[in-house]
């Protein structure tokens, strides 16, 4: 099961490698990782996605609220919760199929952030299920260059 853990730590040198390393001792690979400071700005907010059996997360999570720079933590996956990711996609265009490409773009409700001869560089924001839908329609056209942010996501109560 895949699992959207949000982990409040102290923003400190190296708590973000030793938090990685939990997971990668205990044999999980991290899907998507994205750390940033809160508003306050000596706590950080990393949200960490990984697939794994629901008995094991619950022994990383323990693990996560026994250390020192960790503030608290949080299985988002059950709960109800807002979760967004940031999406960079260059789409090879041509002067026949620009004007798809845009109405594409248009109906997700993107950005054009970059414009050239041969290519549109589109901003995405949105859930998992936004983002891969727009990838799928646009990879007919040719996907040139693609960034992903991550995952993150706040708990609504």
């Amino acid at each position: 099961m895949e699992h959207l853990i949000s982990v409040l730590v102290e923003n400190r040198f190296g708590v973000l490698a030793h938090i990685a390393g939990l997971f990668s001792g205990r044999g999980f690979n991290i899907d998507s990782l994205a750390v940033g400071e809160t508003e306050d700005p000596t706590v950080s907010r990393m949200t960490i996605v990984v697939k794994g059996e629901d008995t094991v997360v619950e022994q990383i999570l323990k693990q996560l609220n026994r250390q020192v720079d960790v503030i608290s933590v949080a299985d988002l996956t059950d709960k109800p919760y807002i979760e967004r990711e940031l999406l960079l996609v260059k789409v090879a265009t041509t002067s026949k199929n620009r004007s798809e490409v845009l109405e594409i773009a248009d109906i997700f409700r993107t950005k054009i952030v970059d414009v050239q001869k041969d290519s549109l560089t589109i901003e995405a924001v949105g859930g998992g299920g936004k983002l891969a839908a727009l990838l799928d329609l646009l990879k007919s056209f040719g996907i040139k260059e693609l960034a992903r942010t991550g995952r993150i996501g706040l708990a609504r109560k």
